[in-house]
C-alpha cells in the first residue's frame, strides 16, 4: 500500500471536496495541485489550506503536461450549466465567454495524460436528465474509455439530509476507478443520520440585526408570493420551522429567502444597515453565512473571511463535506486493498478505445 496518495483539486471552489477527502484519508493524502478560476473563492481557499504552491486560475489555459503526477482527481466541475436553477444549457452554456458545460473535458484531458487511480466528480442531480440523458451518457462514456486503461464508473444520487446535516440537497456523485484496479467491492455509502434540524445549526449568540428582514422588504416578499400563487406558481419566500430542515442552498448564493427562519431572540431593533422601514417584529431572518457553512458540514474552525455576498455564493456552490467524507472512506478501502497500486505496463491491460475529447 502506498504511504500517501497524491491528489489534485480541480474547480476547487472553497475546498469542500478536498476537506472531505482529507478527513477520510487523514495523513495518507497530499494535494499537489489546485485550480480555481474565481479570485474570491481562491481567497477563502488560501485562508483554510496552507499549500506551498500557488492556486492555478483558468483550467482551459493549463497544459496537462504541467500538472504534477497524481493518483486521485477531485473535480466538482461547474454545476450551473446543468442546474434547474439555471437555464440548463449544458455543453452549450456560455458564461463570460467561457463554456462551463464543456469544462468537464478539461478534467478528461488532464486525466487522460496522467491516468490516475480514481476520478471523483460531483454535480447537480439534473445532470442525469439533461438533454434527455445524452449529456450524462457522453460524460460516462468519456470516463469509461479515458486514457490508456479506461475507467469503471459508479454513480449515485445522495441527499445531504441523510448524512448528518439538515439540508435537503440531492446531488449526483461519480466515482471512476481505473480498470486495472479491482473496484468490484465498491459501493456508495447509505446515509443513516437524518436526525439533525435547523435548530442544531443555529448561531448560539443572537445574530446581527442585519440578518433580520425589514418590514418593508417582508411585505414585498409577501406580495411577490401572492402574485405567483395567483398564477398557480410555487415561487416565493419560505419560512422554515427550526425543528425541520432547510431547502437546498443554491448555486450562486441565490434564494436566501427560501430558507428564512423565525428567531425571536433579537431585542435591539436598531438597523445596522440602510433599510427601508423597520426591522420586522416577527423575528424573521435569513440564515447567516456560518449557518450556511454548517448546513454544508464545514466545521466552525473553517475561516469565513470575506463579505457575506461572497460567502453565500461560495457556500451555495460548495459541497456537503460529510457526504464527500463518507464516499471518500469507501474509495480509500478500494485503493488500500488493491493488489497493484502502481501503474501497470500497457501490455498487461486490455487496450480500450480512446475517446475524442474535442468537437463534442
Amino acid at each position: 500500500m502506498t504511504d500517501r496518495y497524491r491528489s489534485i483539486d480541480l474547480f476547487a471552489g472553497i475546498g469542500g471536496i478536498r476537506m472531505g477527502f482529507d478527513q477520510a484519508f487523514e495523513k495518507s493524502i497530499e494535494t499537489k495541485f489546485v485550480c480555481e478560476y474565481d479570485k474570491y473563492a481562491q481567497a477563502t481557499y488560501r485562508a483554510n489550506f496552507k499549500d506551498d504552491f500557488e492556486i492555478t486560475g483558468d483550467i482551459t489555459l493549463v497544459s496537462e503536461k504541467d500538472v504534477p503526477d497524481f493518483d486521485i482527481c477531485l473535480a466538482g466541475f461547474p454545476c450551473q450549466a446543468f442546474s434547474i436553477a439555471g437555464k440548463k444549457q449544458g455543453f452549450k452554456d456560455d458564461y463570460k465567454g467561457r463554456c462551463r458545460g464543456t469544462l468537464f473535458f478539461d478534467v478528461a484531458r488532464i486525466c487522460a495524460e496522467h491516468n490516475p487511480k480514481v476520478i471523483f466528480c460531483e454535480n447537480v442531480k439534473g445532470l442525469t436528465s439533461h438533454d434527455r440523458g445524452n449529456t450524462f451518457r457522453i460524460i460516462t462514456e468519456t470516463l469509461e474509455n479515458l486514457g490508456k486503461y479506461g475507467y469503471n464508473v459508479y454513480c449515485k444520487v445522495l441527499n445531504s439530509k441523510d448524512f448528518g446535516v439538515p439540508q435537503n440537497r440531492e446531488r449526483i456523485y461519480m466515482v471512476a476507478f481505473r480498470k486495472d484496479i479491482d473496484s468490484s467491492g465498491f459501493s456508495f455509502p447509505e446515509g443513516k443520520d437524518d436526525s439533525k434540524t435547523i435548530a442544531d445549526i443555529m448561531e448560539k449568540d443572537v445574530p446581527s440585526a442585519k440578518y433580520y428582514l425589514s418590514d418593508t422588504y417582508l411585505n414585498t416578499l409577501k406580495e411577490h408570493k401572492a402574485r405567483h400563487e395567483a398564477k398557480g406558481n410555487g415561487f416565493g419566500y419560505v419560512v422554515r420551522p427550526t425543528g425541520g430542515i432547510a431547502g437546498a442552498i443554491v448555486c450562486g448564493g441565490m434564494g436566501r429567502e427560501r430558507n428564512l427562519i423565525i428567531d425571536e431572540r433579537l431585542t435591539d431593533f436598531t438597523p445596522v444597515t440602510n433599510i427601508k422601514g423597520e426591522i420586522n417584529r416577527q423575528g424573521i431572518r435569513k440564515l447567516t453565512p456560518r449557518e450556511w457553512a454548517r448546513l454544508q458540514g464545514f466545521p466552525d474552525s473553517y475561516n469565513l473571511i470575506l463579505a457575506d455576498t461572497h460567502l453565500y455564493k461560495q457556500l451555495g456552490n460548495s459541497v456537503t463535506v460529510p457526504v464527500i467524507k463518507a464516499i471518500a472512506e469507501r474509495i480509500k478501502i478500494v485503493l488500500d486493498s488493491s493488489e497493484n497500486n502502481e501503474v501497470p505496463t500497457a501490455a498487461s491491460v486490455p487496450k480500450t478505445i480512446q475517446t475524442t475529447l474535442t468537437g463534442i
